[in-house]
């Protein structure tokens, strides 16, 4: 059975290049346009990791991830900041609220593969 990794971005095309990217490794994939719709988007369904913007609209990717978190059937769901921030003290605050990788815009499509294939175990 396929992974369900859900991508969280305001950017509808860079929604679909990590969706592309995914879906073509055989991961299933769910999107939302921030972290408002993220939240609505983890109502008890097995997710197997969460890629994320940090800045969004509406609800940021730290403050979804932090919310996530708080959510029992999420609490040990792994992070992927997937973000144009690459300053050191946004990627401590990613950590601090639980990322477990943090990738920069722009990025191969392999670069965030390989990130995922160490979060997510066959």
């Amino acid at each position: 059975m396929a992974k369900t990794i859900l991508v969280v971005d305001d950017s509808a095309s860079l929604r679909q290049v990590v969706s592309i990217a995914l879906k073509g490794a055989g991961y299933d994939v769910i999107e939302a346009v921030d972290g408002k719709d993220g939240l609505s988007k983890l109502n008890g369904q097995k997710i197997h990791l969460v890629v994320s913007d940090v800045n969004m609209p509406n609800m940021n990717g730290i403050e979804f991830l932090s919310a996530a978190k708080q959510l029992p059937a999420y609490k040990f769901t792994p992070f992927i900041m997937l973000t144009t921030e690459s300053g050191e003290a946004m990627k401590q605050s990613g950590q601090a609220a639980g990322a477990k990788a943090w990738v920069v815009k722009p990025f191969q499509p392999a670069q965030m593969l390989a990130a995922v294939s160490k979060l997510i175990l066959p």
